[in-house]
């Protein structure tokens, strides 16, 4: 008989009345880690939507109106390249948005435009790794795993950290935990499969499963009660729970299908070019009003050294109604007021040209926004200089936009700490401010 076979026998037999006893005593004593915890002082967000754009985008031809560039451009002889597109001032607010964002244009006035952000390296993968988790010298917790730990998850059926389609670069350092409990870690979803991995059981009926795993939680638990702490065991009994009840809860999440046509029309899932990002964002919505606490979806192809116009209109079409869409329906579901949307790619671009229709990377000025949750809109914080491309004024570095989405979740990130190594560790290293310009 192997183990497997054995584990069915136990768990329909005596030795599993002889466990389960155990196992219930053992339960009293424990509480689930992604149960719901008090912040540190109230919160304006609930949730945050992390539209992560891999590559890092223009600011120049996005986000970041800067007439001075065009005017330096024109007698740079060629040293610096003008905007490729023009700005339109939008909404109430006159925010300038590209041409290249029709549709997001029409919610400018819930957009705060950070225009003097800035980061450490000028390297994907570094700054990739950085912008997740806050170091790409050491391993480290990513920002999902970091507030779930804060403040557990509404959803018990549900992971607290869920990365749709997860950028290639970085892999699953970009979502991990590291030294925090494995229950912390993000769960990958890629929209071309259409299914979670593992979510379902053939061999075995709903029943015999529960008794299986109570038979391995009691031994586990048994073990923890011993051992007193061990952070892969805890992490071990949360993630058979959380297996066990995703079975149920999953499937019907991810079934975007049974969304009315409208709404589906409305996220760009009628149309070829949006259907792919436009799929990312519907889902999204529906893991946030589902409990899911940090939802992040990811958008690729935006490192353009060449070809610049072709290829970030075409990008720029990708995004533009999918984000539109996941704006207007979170407002019309009273959810924009506690979530917290944020965009943004891992460093912008440079003033100056490449290979005469592109531009090189810069980590020393580039734009990100923020949408919903207490945050300003119809806003820009923030300024580069038109030359050197350089943030000048209200600047935002990487560990201050941590610190910040830790505020408005009701967390302060000097205090949000885990002890290992011998040290206190914290998203935000030693560094960090909240921008408290930018919050209404």
């Amino acid at each position: 008989m192997n183990r497997r076979q054995l584990l069915q026998s136990l768990g329909s037999g005596l030795g599993y009345l002889a466990f389960a006893g155990m196992a219930s005593a053992a339960k009293q004593g424990y509480q689930s880690p992604l149960a719901p915890r008090a912040a540190h002082f109230p919160a304006r967000a609930k949730r945050v939507i992390f539209l992560f754009m891999q590559g890092a985008p223009s600011q120049h031809e996005t986000f970041d109106y800067n007439p001075e560039l065009k005017a330096a451009a024109e007698k740079s002889n060629g040293a610096l390249i003008a905007p490729a597109f023009a700005f339109k001032p939008s909404g109430q607010s006159g925010l300038p948005v590209s041409e290249l964002f029709p549709n997001l244009a029409s919610h400018a006035d819930d957009l705060c435009l950070l225009n003097g952000m800035h980061t450490d390296s000028p390297a994907h993968p570094q700054a990739t790794i950085q912008m997740h988790t806050g170091s790409f010298n050491f391993v480290r917790p990513s920002m999902g795993a970091w507030v779930v730990y804060g403040l557990g998850t509404e959803n018990q059926n549900l992971p607290g950290f869920i990365t749709v389609n997860p950028a290639a670069l970085g892999g699953a350092t970009n979502y991990g935990s590291a030294f925090l409990p494995a229950s912390y870690q993000g769960t990958p979803y890629f929209t071309r499969t259409g299914k979670l991995p593992n979510i379902s059981n053939p061999e075995m009926a709903p029943e015999q499963q529960r008794k299986q795993i109570d038979l391995i939680q009691s031994m586990n638990q048994d073990y923890l009660s011993r051992a007193k702490q061990d952070a892969e065991v805890e992490g071990i009994i949360e993630s058979y729970e959380m297996a066990f009840r995703m079975q149920s809860a999953v499937p019907g999440i991810l079934d975007w299908k049974s969304e009315p046509a409208e709404t589906r029309k409305l996220y760009g899932l009628d149309n070829r070019v949006t259907q792919g990002f436009g799929t990312q964002c519907l889902l999204a919505r529906r893991l946030a009003e589902s409990g899911v606490r940090f939802i992040e979806v990811s958008h690729g192809n935006w490192d353009h050294h060449n070809a610049l116009r072709q290829r970030i209109t075409q990008t720029s079409a990708e995004i533009d109604k999918p984000i539109a869409g996941l704006l207007a329906d979170l407002k019309a579901r009273g959810m924009l007021q506690d979530t917290l949307v944020v965009w943004g790619g891992e460093f912008g671009r440079t003033t100056n040209g490449q290979n005469g229709d592109g531009r090189n990377h810069n980590n020393r000025g580039f734009t990100m926004w923020m949408a919903g949750a207490g945050v300003k809109g119809g806003m820009r914080y923030g300024a580069c200089d038109p030359v050197s491309g350089s943030a000048v004024s209200g600047k935002v570095h990487l560990h201050d936009l941590h610190a910040t989405i830790l505020h408005l979740m009701g967390l302060d990130h000097t205090r949000l700490t885990y002890r290992y190594g011998g040290r206190d560790f914290r998203l935000t290293d030693v560094h960090g401010n909240v921008v408290k310009e930018i919050l209404g």
